[in-house]
């Protein structure tokens, strides 16, 4: 196995075609095809398939590029250490469940730092894909929650991929809303109370099994559900419709404003929110500070 035909496989995973990745190579495809065969061959499995669309990793494909991205980008930073002039940037990334906390704290960390020497990346994602996010070397931390009812199946998943997960925080549950909600005056609510208003959820695509709703109670019967992709509509529907959600209650007012509030949901139910990681990889410098920001909400959770 070599540097070059990890290059060759990460860039045909970028460009989802042969031809393409070729063209972007300067190489022909019969010898990029032949190449690709070859480590195929040579590390015993299959990393790429087709169909009419074109081509695309396999399950297995998909760890084995992840690994080889981290291979080639520290063999990049040797380089431009010891060998070449210009200087490469530090890379950093974090994938997360919606959590406006966890992206005020990534504000803060590449304000301290930075771009002029380092490249940050933050995806704010599905359950699924935090947890494939870091299995496969695109981030180096996801950043989500367990309890008592999704805890057995993701710690199982986290198994399976290689990943420990860290608690940081335990939160009470409360029902997040709009300022001029009909309930925003109450200082406890209960889920009966809630039953003639949407209660908002973010959409989990392939994966939306219960065990992957980001918030809990995910198997209550619920009068009226409305799914969303994003933390802007949710927050939209909020205001248009009476909808609510139910999170943590860390509040982050810099960012969504303060025309939301979280009110105590009337449940004994806990969530513990964490951070994941693969066993096999230390924390670099720039991952403990930022779990230092995230750490720093512990005290904006309510009581």
């Amino acid at each position: 196995m070599t540097l070059t035909q990890l290059k060759y496989a990460i860039e045909v995973a970028n460009a989802g075609s042969i031809n393409k990745a070729a063209g972007n190579l300067f190489i022909t495809q019969p010898s990029l095809s032949s190449a690709i065969a070859e480590l195929e061959s040579e590390i015993g499995i299959k990393l790429f398939s087709r169909n009419n669309r074109g081509i695309f990793l396999t399950p297995e494909g998909s760890e084995f590029v992840g690994y080889a991205r981290q291979v080639v980008e520290q063999f990049d930073l040797i380089e431009a250490k010891y060998i070449s002039s210009p200087k490469l940037k530090k890379k950093f990334s974090v994938s997360m469940q919606h959590y406006t906390f966890a992206v005020s704290a990534f504000v803060n960390l590449v304000k301290q730092f930075g771009m002029d020497e380092y490249e940050f990346a933050v995806n704010e994602t599905k359950t699924f894909d935090v947890i494939n996010d870091v299995k496969t070397f695109k981030s180096e931390i996801g950043i989500l929650y367990l309890n008592d009812f999704n805890k057995n199946i993701l710690t199982k998943l986290f198994k399976e991929s290689n990943l420990v997960f860290t608690p940081l925080m335990e939160c009470s549950i409360y029902v997040y809303l709009y300022r001029n909600h009909p309930l925003a005056n109450k200082s406890k609510i209960k889920m009966e109370e809630l039953m003639d208003y949407p209660c908002l959820s973010f959409e989990q695509g392939d994966y939306n099994s219960f065990y992957f709703a980001e918030e809990v109670l995910s198997t209550y019967e619920y009068h009226k559900l409305i799914k969303a992709n994003d933390r802007a509509t949710l927050l939209n529907l909020m205001v248009g419709l009476n909808g609510y959600t139910l999170c943590s209650g860390i509040i982050c007012e810099e960012l969504n404003g303060d025309e939301y509030m979280a009110i105590k949901l009337d449940s004994d139910e806990k969530m513990t929110i964490g951070y994941i990681m693969r066993k096999d990889i230390a924390i670099s410098e720039l991952g403990k500070k930022y779990l230092e920001e995230v750490s720093k909400f512990k005290d904006k959770i309510l009581e």
